[in-house]
């Protein structure tokens, strides 16, 4: 099988084409009434997913409330629009400092990523993309990106994204398997 690589613009370059793009999308009634997710590519065109599973969205709440109860001094946010290289990502959790906070403004999306962005997979996700997320995340400035597995275990990557590390350096206390109620 052939392999293709995209070159991707640098995330400054995209930047600025995103937060225009995202703001007219969130003045869009018609999509305002869609609920599922919504994403760009790089070009701005919109990707739609339909809402996930409902473990999907009970991880995203464990997390953000175990986020919350061990990052106090920050904002835990869901469903987190982030520019990236390849368009507007919406990561599942993040977690965000409060100068990374005070910088957004009045912005609807943030145009450097959260220090920690949480992905959850779900059975229509395929590794392949997760990676290429992990990637675009830390390449928009996240310093750890954390993926849930669907069987609740945590896995932890660093700014290099090569390897998983063995727990979060920014909240050591997360816990390695979520666990749901």
């Amino acid at each position: 099988m052939a392999t293709l690589t995209l070159q991707l613009p640098p995330h400054r370059t995209q930047r600025a084409f995103n937060l225009r793009r995202w703001a007219e999308l969130l003045t869009d009634p018609k999509l305002a009434k869609f609920e599922g997710r919504v994403e760009t590519d790089r070009h701005g065109h919109i990707i739609m997913s339909p809402p996930p599973a409902p473990a999907h969205g009970s991880f995203q709440a464990r997390i953000a409330s175990l986020l919350d109860r061990h990052m106090t001094n920050g904002r835990v946010l869901t469903e987190c629009p982030v520019s990236t290289a390849d368009g507007v990502k919406a990561a599942d959790v993040a977690w965000a400092s409060p100068s990374l906070m005070r910088g957004l403004g009045r912005r609807v999306c943030f145009p450097r990523a959260p220090e920690i962005c949480v992905e959850v997979m779900s059975p229509s996700n395929a590794e392949a993309e997760i990676q290429e997320k992990m990637g675009l995340y830390l390449d928009a400035g996240a310093k750890e990106v954390w993926i849930c597995a669907e069987s609740g275990m945590m896995s932890f990557f660093g700014s290099k994204g090569d390897r998983p590390m063995r727990a979060s350096e920014l909240c050591p206390q997360f816990p390695k398997r979520v666990e749901l109620r």
